[in-house]
């Protein structure tokens, strides 16, 4: 069987269940990706199934949306987006990995500490501000901010059903102003999105089972799930890059 289809058929089945249930996988996916399609080239060819997701996930979740939220966090997306397109066409990725891999690691300490000690620096609007920005930045180089604003968003004391609302929102308009940025860079071509629907299949699954399965975890699972795909993601980037 064609080995591309297999990857795109595979990245399908996590990126469902990963949107639709608790999240952070997304630094799982693009190593997949990679298998046949090396470099950033792999990005490009996430980010239709990604929309696909997050167009079924908005119209799944759009009833609990903590919107005050999202408007503190999505201004300076765009500026850590730009900034994000130009890291992507002139910095070494190899140094962004080792960056972002250290981000990640503080941002899974700070939540534990904040379990235990609990503070609300991460609920003002400068922390939303700074959160956006890293997530905007952290995105358009590695389709990988969600681990990100789920920690910080997890700070937010959010129910679980708001907490998956409003990260879908914030995903869905992050991928939507990426369009723009991918075309010039040439990772976004007609050739990319109709190779990229081979994926569709695996995705329409991977989403049945990560909707059903969220239903099933209850809260301080879920915070844990969260923190345990956190960390994944952040020992992909020290071991294989």
């Amino acid at each position: 069987m064609d080995t591309t289809f297999l990857v795109l058929t595979f990245a399908g089945l996590i990126t469902g269940f990963s949107k639709f249930s608790v999240g952070g996988m997304g630094l799982l996916i693009v190593p997949i990706m990679m298998i046949a399609f090396p470099g950033p080239e792999a990005l490009g060819m996430l980010l239709p199934l990604y929309l696909i997701t997050d167009v079924m996930a908005v119209l799944s979740y759009r009833s609990k949306v903590a919107w005050s939220v999202l408007w503190h966090f999505i201004p300076l997306v765009l500026l850590g987006m730009l900034i994000g397109s130009y890291v992507l066409a002139t910095i070494d990725p190899d140094d962004f990995v080792i960056t972002l891999g250290v981000i990640m690691i503080s941002m899974i300490g700070l939540s534990l500490y904040l379990e235990y000690r609990p503070a609300t620096f991460m609920q003002t609007n400068s922390a939303a501000y700074g959160m956006g920005f890293i997530s905007g930045l952290i995105s358009m180089i590695s389709n990988a901010a969600g681990p990100v604003f789920s920690l910080f968003l997890l700070e937010q004391k959010l129910d679980k059903e708001t907490y998956v609302s409003t990260r879908t929102w914030i995903l869905f308009m992050i991928n939507m102003l990426k369009i723009p940025l991918f075309i010039p860079l040439g990772l976004l071509t007609q050739d990319s999105i109709i190779s990229s629907f081979q994926g569709v299949p695996g995705l329409m699954v991977g989403a049945f089972i990560g909707y059903h399965f969220l239903k099933k975890v209850n809260p301080s699972q879920f915070k844990w799930l969260i923190r345990i795909m956190a960390t994944l993601a952040a020992c992909k980037l020290f071991l294989f890059s």
